[in-house]
């Protein structure tokens, strides 16, 4: 009965402190920044600056995350399948292999994008 009301509070806590953790840090850059006189606005991307929009970065890379690990799903059922590999081995590996190849690809794409632009 405890670890179902621990578990909910221990995650909300967590986010909490991750999300404080985030923007304290921010504000305090932000405030050296100022404090030395440099201009705060290079944290802010426009239009006029030349690059891509943050949004578009994220859904490209997310897409293909998101391919890439279907593709996974889809090699392991093959392995497992077919060659006879052990599936808490092909699940796990493929998966894992997989998103950071589509990680790599998302890279890949967006750095051309940014160049394009």
């Amino acid at each position: 009965m405890a670890a179902a009301i621990l578990i909910p509070i221990s995650f909300f806590l967590t986010v909490f402190a991750i999300l404080y953790l985030f923007f304290s840090t921010r504000n305090r850059e932000r405030l050296a920044l100022i404090e030395k006189g440099a201009d705060a606005n290079i944290f802010v991307r426009t239009k006029d600056s030349g690059g891509i929009a943050s949004w578009k970065i994220f859904l490209i890379n997310f897409a293909i995350l998101l391919i890439g690990v279907g593709m996974a799903i889809f090699i392991a059922a093959m392995l497992v399948e077919v060659l006879g590999v052990y599936e808490g081995v092909a699940y796990p590996g493929t998966i894992i292999t997989m998103a950071g190849v589509g990680l790599l690809v998302g890279f890949s794409i967006t750095k051309k994008f940014e160049k394009s632009e």
